[in-house]
């Protein structure tokens, strides 16, 4: 039956039309942005999820630059320590040789200072943007300032009123997680500083009036022995464990400085891969979508058309009155 108040070709038509232009302009939208899910109305789940994926990729990126500059303050500190236990070695040395060598006590004291003023530059500049892990400040407990000891002629040593010592264990941020219920959660390790200017105040009390002390030929505390034998042999063991001291705080300085570099590579791996998550479920394939635009052009094309003959429809109605 024809009739002239209802073409239902044409609203058929019509309707194919619109759904071609929707799938059109969602298509040139995808070409466009590149992604697919681009808001909550696309596809929800799937944007919430990508939401909170970013969200976790930026946090883990930012957490591993603040272990960029922790690991600067850490290889700071651990090249500081490697140098002064090298000298420190050197003083060692020098200490064993003049157990035998009394002869030239003097040029040893001398070598002994420089090597201390040595020790004393490099803990000095062994900091990192005034981060101080090898309490190159001389600081004592709860902040104090550390008052050095004294040593007797006989190289037995008696501790100050502020002994020094070492910082408080850090607990450095590594990484976020989240919890089964999406609550976030962080992990951490812990950095602990080390105490290079209590091993330097020894070396200094061993360097100051080392060649009269080492060179005393008498028994003044009547122990049987000759004073001077009595110091060097005491002198050497205090200049041994502070030598073993800073390689141990070396040591503990490029394990901590390792531990941040696998860390930062595990973040880096991470970012990469939550990235590359995101990406899989709102990035538009590009392939498909350049098929689906020429396809749906060409659905445009057809769908006009037939609206077009559509149309024409209720004039055909007229020539059954001609």
């Amino acid at each position: 039956m024809s009739s002239i108040n209802t073409n239902n070709s044409a609203m058929n038509a019509l309707s194919t039309l619109r759904s071609v232009n929707q799938g059109l302009n969602q298509t040139q939208d995808r070409i466009s942005t590149g992604l697919k899910v681009s808001s909550g109305k696309d596809n929800a789940a799937y944007f919430a999820i990508s939401e909170t994926m970013k969200g976790d990729s930026g946090m883990t990126k930012a957490v591993n630059e603040s272990l960029t500059l922790t690991k600067n303050s850490v290889a700071t500190a651990r090249l500081g320590a490697e140098q002064f236990s090298d000298l420190a070695t050197e003083f060692r040395d020098k200490v064993a040789f003049a157990q035998e060598n009394k002869g030239g006590l003097d040029e040893i004291e001398s070598d002994l200072t420089r090597l201390v003023a040595d020790m004393a530059a490099i803990m000095s500049q062994s900091t990192f943007n005034g981060d101080d892990l090898v309490n190159a400040g001389k600081k004592g407990a709860a902040g104090a300032n550390a008052v050095a000891g004294t040593m007797d002629a006989y190289g037995a040593v008696t501790a100050g009123a502020t002994p020094s010592a070492a910082q408080a264990d850090r607990s450095i941020i590594t990484g976020i997680s989240r919890d089964t219920a999406g609550a976030l959660q962080t992990t951490t390790i812990t950095v602990s500083p080390v105490d290079l200017n209590a091993q330097l105040e020894t070396f200094t009390l061993i360097a100051d009036s080392f060649a009269s002390r080492a060179g005393a030929t008498t028994d003044v505390n009547a122990s049987g022995g000759i004073d001077g034998d009595e110091y060097l042999g005491n002198v050497l063991a205090l200049a041994d464990t502070a030598t073993q001291n800073t390689v141990d705080a070396a040591t503990s300085l490029g394990q901590s400085e390792k531990s941040i570099e696998r860390q930062q590579e595990f973040l880096t791996k991470l970012s990469d891969n939550l990235d590359s998550g995101v990406g899989a479920m709102v990035d538009a394939n590009m392939e498909e979508e350049a098929a689906r635009l020429q396809a749906l052009q060409v659905q445009q094309q057809l769908a006009s058309q037939s609206l077009s003959i559509a149309n024409q429809a209720p004039q055909n109605i007229l020539s059954l009155f001609r």
